[in-house]
């Protein structure tokens, strides 16, 4: 791991996600100690899906949530990211029923529920994608400890300038089936080892 990527961890969300990776990369025994990080992550939310539902995570009490962040204009990370969670979950086969796929927007004032609903269709057909007020989606995203920046994107030939994209966090949170933290997925984890770390929880938990 570089030191330029630490920094940028550090930015993210502290030394207690590093921590986390760690315990990750290490293979820790799941289940063996009380997870000192159960509470550093998440935390209640409402919010509205893709179908314009009003959306809490007590609807997903029982199962695991597997969060991803991003945002409907994403260049490549979203739909990366998103792609290996499609595949992961189709790999577990029947037990990821067990496995609530979530994406949260970083950009509520563009994902209304109609784009999301639109995005919705290119991955896997129970992901729940979830937007909200600018209000809604900040607190969210502290719970999780999410960096977002909105930055300009340089104008190009034919356009009129203004357009903007996020920098944001790129991880995968696995919730466990009473909502509170389980472990992070960083982006870039191969689909293999995604579907390992998926079944070893839902067997574990």
């Amino acid at each position: 791991m570089t030191v330029c990527w630490l920094r940028r961890l550090r930015r993210w969300a502290g030394s207690g996600l590093i921590i986390a990776l760690n315990t990750l990369a290490t293979g820790a025994a799941i289940g063996a100690e009380p997870d000192p990080l159960a509470h550093r992550f998440g935390g209640p939310f409402t919010l509205t899906s893709h179908t314009g539902q009003p959306v809490s995570d007590q609807d997903f009490r029982g199962r695991f949530m597997l969060v991803y962040f991003g945002f409907t204009h994403c260049p490549d990370l979203c739909p990366t990211g998103l792609s290996v969670l499609t595949e992961a979950l189709e790999a577990v086969g029947a037990a990821g029923d067990a496995i609530q796929p979530l994406f949260i927007t970083v950009d509520p004032a563009r994902d209304t529920p109609a784009a999301l609903a639109a995005y919705q269709k290119s991955f896997h057909p129970r992901l729940v994608m979830l937007t909200g007020d600018e209000p809604q989606i900040a607190a969210v995203a502290r719970a999780y400890k999410v960096h977002r920046r909105k930055y300009l994107w340089p104008p190009t030939a034919g356009s009129t300038g203004g357009d903007y994209g996020v920098d944001h966090g790129s991880l995968m949170y696995l919730m466990g089936r009473d909502g509170t933290f389980r472990t992070l997925i960083p982006h870039g984890t191969p689909v293999d080892k995604v579907v390992a770390i998926l079944k070893r929880y839902i067997a574990n938990d």
